[in-house]
Formats: C-alpha cells, structure tokens, sequence
C-alpha cells in the first residue's frame, strides 16, 4: 500500500500517516511423521480400517501401508504439523485401545534431506 500524501507527514484529522508493507513472511511449520508399528496380536484388516479411517487414505493405499507395517515393523501412515500429529496418534491408540488391540503409533520429526515417501 502507499502512503497517503498529506502536510507534515499528518493527515486532515492529525494522524500520522504511515506504509504497510504488503509482504509478509510465514515460516512452514514442522512436519512430523506418523508411524504405525508391527505387533504380533492387532489384526490386518484393523490396521487396514484404522489407516482408512484416521489418516483419509484409500484402501490400497491402506493395505499397502499395512503390509509395510507388517513386513517392515514399522509403516508411515503420513506427515503432518505437529498439532495434527499428535491428534492422530491419540485417535490411533484410543480407538486401538476401545478394540483391545495393543497397536502402537509414534510421531517423530520429519528429516528432510534425507526423507524417503512411503506414501503421499
């Protein structure tokens, strides 16, 4: 915006006239990834329904994540801000928790230089 040009740098009424700067920088927020991990009593299909249905992902996209979790140990279910996160790990190990399945999820912080994409 520019400023506008009155005496004195004032304007009729005595207020100071000044600029507001049109750009304003915003720093990205952290991503964080969401881990599923393996165990030897959680079903498939429940993993399968969990990923679906928390994380939005379609159903091959989910069972392709299960198997990861499975065969792997460990599976990304996606990446995310840290608030959405944790949210997410809390939906996980409640709704894990409410089926009496021992599944277990973590976040960690996202290593971007060195980050390989299980999935979008």
């Amino acid at each position: 915006m520019s400023k506008h040009q009155f005496d004195n740098e004032n304007d009729r009424y005595g207020n100071i006239a000044f600029e507001i700067e049109d750009e304003v920088k915003v720093k990205k927020p952290s991503m964080y990834r969401v881990l599923l991990h393996n165990d030897d009593y959680t079903p498939m299909d429940f993993v399968t329904y969990i990923i679906m249905t928390i994380f939005g992902k379609t159903r091959e996209e989910s069972e392709y994540i299960m198997l990861t979790v499975h065969t792997s140990g460990t599976g990304l279910a996606g990446i995310y801000p840290f608030d959405i996160a944790q949210t997410k790990r809390i939906q996980v190990e409640q709704s894990a928790q409410s089926n009496e399945h021992p599944l277990k999820c973590t976040i960690e912080p996202e290593d971007d230089e060195n980050d390989r994409k299980i999935t979008d």
